[in-house]
C-alpha cells in the first residue's frame, strides 16, 4: 500500500468498528455511551446531571395541595482520563516480498491490543459498586470444606447476585454477568446452566456471551480482576454483574497518521485513542468476589 493513497478517516474508522467487535466490557448493553459525542480530546469533562427523588404524597378531596417542591439534583462528571498510542513501520522489502496485506494485518493488531486495554480498565471499575452489591469470598465457588460441592455453591452465588439487584430495586431485563473462564468452567458442570446456555433467540449474541442463568447473560473474559492473595490463601476474582445503567463510557481515535520515518525505508502509522469512564449508578452495578 503506497503512503499516498492512505486515507486516515478510513482506517481510523475500520480501527474503531475492530475495536467495538472484539469489546466484552465496554461494548453496548454492559455499558452505556450516552456522553461519547461530547469528547474531542483527552482531559475533556463531562458533567452529567441527575434528578433526585420526588416526594409523592396521599391527596384528600377538596382538599389543598402542598407548594410545588424544589427540584434537587447531583451532578458527577465524566472525564477521559485515558490516552493511549500506537505507532509502527512496515518495511519496504518486507512490503514488497509478503502477498497479504501488510499494512492491514498490523492495524488489526493495533486495534486487538487497544481493546484489550479498553476492556482492562473497564473491568478495574468494579471499586465502584454500591455496598450492598458487593458478595464476599467466604462464599466461594469451592467451597473450603467441599460440602456445598462445586456447581451447586456456583447458581446459588448466582442467585444472590439476582437478589442484590431485585432489592435495589435494579428492573429486571438486560442484567449480565461477566467471568472469569476458571468460574465458567465450573459453571458447565451443572444442568441448570449447561441447558440455559443455548440462546434461544436470533437475536445477536453479544462478544464474549456463553449462556444464560437467572436472568443474567452469562458471558467470559480473560480479564475479570484477579487479586492474588485476595482473602490470605487464595487468587480472588471480582465477577462484576449488572446492568447497562451502571457504568458510562467515552471512547475516540482522535488521530490516526502515516509518514515515512527519515532513517528507514519503511511505511508508518501512529494513532491516537482517547477514552474514559465512570460509574454513575452505583446500585446498578455489583461484585461477586469469587475464588476457584
Amino acid at each position: 500500500m503506497a503512503i499516498d493513497n492512505f486515507i486516515p478517516e478510513i482506517w481510523a474508522n475500520e480501527l474503531q468498528m475492530a475495536l467495538e467487535k472484539a469489546l466484552v466490557f465496554a461494548q453496548p448493553g454492559i455499558i452505556n455511551r450516552d456522553y461519547e459525542g461530547q469528547i474531542t480530546q483527552a482531559g475533556d469533562t463531562v458533567r452529567i446531571n441527575q434528578i433526585g427523588d420526588i416526594t409523592v404524597k396521599a391527596y384528600t378531596k377538596n382538599g389543598s395541595i402542598d407548594a410545588p417542591e424544589t427540584l434537587t439534583g447531583a451532578q458527577q462528571v465524566l472525564e477521559i482520563t485515558e490516552a493511549d498510542y500506537f505507532n509502527f513501520e512496515v518495511d519496504d522489502i518486507d512490503k514488497a516480498q509478503q502477498r497479504p496485506k501488510v499494512m492491514q494485518s498490523a492495524m488489526a493488531r493495533a486495534a486487538y491490543k487497544m481493546r484489550d486495554e479498553v476492556d482492562q480498565f473497564i473491568a478495574g471499575m468494579y471499586t465502584g459498586a454500591a455496598a450492598d452489591n458487593l458478595l464476599g469470598t467466604t462464599a466461594a465457588p469451592k467451597a473450603p470444606n467441599n460440602t456445598d460441592g462445586d456447581a451447586n455453591n456456583v447458581y446459588r452465588l448466582v442467585t444472590l447476585c439476582r437478589q442484590a439487584l431485585i432489592k435495589q430495586n435494579v428492573q429486571s431485563g438486560g442484567w449480565w454477568m461477566i467471568v472469569n473462564p476458571e468460574l465458567y468452567t465450573v459453571m458447565l458442570n451443572d444442568a441448570r446452566f449447561s441447558k440455559a446456555d443455548v440462546s434461544g433467540t436470533t437475536m445477536g449474541l453479544r462478544n464474549g456471551q456463553v449462556g444464560n442463568i437467572s436472568g443474567f447473560t452469562v458471558m467470559e473474559s480473560n480479564n475479570v480482576e484477579c487479586i492474588e492473595n485476595g482473602d490470605g490463601s487464595h487468587d480472588v476474582y471480582k465477577v462484576m454483574f449488572g446492568t447497562s445503567q451502571a457504568i458510562t463510557f467515552a471512547s475516540q481515535i482522535l488521530k490516526v497518521e502515516p509518514f515515512r520515518p527519515e532513517d528507514s525505508f519503511s511505511d508508518a502509522v501512529k494513532g491516537l485513542h482517547v477514552y474514559g469512564g465512570r460509574v454513575v449508578r452505583p446500585e446498578c452495578l455489583g461484585v461477586l468476589s469469587c475464588y476457584t
